[in-house]
């Protein structure tokens, strides 16, 4: 009997890390607000492309929005956001002066979204396509099943109602990307 309840708990215990990470073709509503204030969520009728990383992968994520398919740019049927997950605590003050650093960050991402822009001559003022998450208490992090660490990095692909299309734990590559954003 000892060895049976051991078992059982075993099995239950390992369950759970796994019922923890989000399943493709379950829906998520997840309701984010940027550093900007903009109010949005994964279930609002767009597709969704959300990149959950730490800031020692902040690299990786512009690699996602380099690779976003031309047909995503500005067309509102699509959203990108970073999720920018903190691994320690801060204060009030510390968390205003990370978020204008994020701001900063992000008016320079869009003079690069910008020249793309340009390029495919998309009249369109880049700096509204591009958008930023602070996530420093971890609820983001955790609604999305991961555990915040330095090595975070994650993207996700969520559909107009919140449905997860697809998962990876590194870059995609354009053509993965595209072929789950058609």
């Amino acid at each position: 009997m000892k060895n049976v309840l051991v078992v059982t708990a075993t099995i239950y215990i390992s369950s759970m890390s796994i019922f923890g990470e989000l399943t493709v073709d379950h829906s998520y509503r997840i309701n984010f607000t940027d550093v900007d204030g903009n109010a949005f969520s994964t279930a609002d009728g767009r597709i969704t492309t959300v990149v959950l990383t730490s800031k020692a992968n902040i690299d990786k994520a512009r690699l996602v929005g380099d690779r976003i398919p031309d047909f995503c740019l500005a067309n509102p049927a699509y959203r990108m956001v970073t999720v920018l997950e903190f691994e320690t605590k801060h204060s009030g003050p510390v968390r205003a002066v990370l978020k204008s650093v994020m701001r900063h960050r992000l008016d320079s991402e869009a003079r690069r979204l910008q020249t793309r822009y340009d390029q495919l001559k998309i009249e369109h003022d880049a700096r509204r396509d591009v958008s930023a998450v602070a996530d420093f208490d971890g609820a983001i992090s955790a609604q999305l099943g991961a555990k915040p660490s330095a090595a975070l990095f994650q993207v996700f692909v969520f559909g107009k109602n919140g449905e997860l299309l697809k998962q990876w734990n590194d870059v995609p590559s354009a053509e993965e990307l595209a072929a789950t954003l058609k």
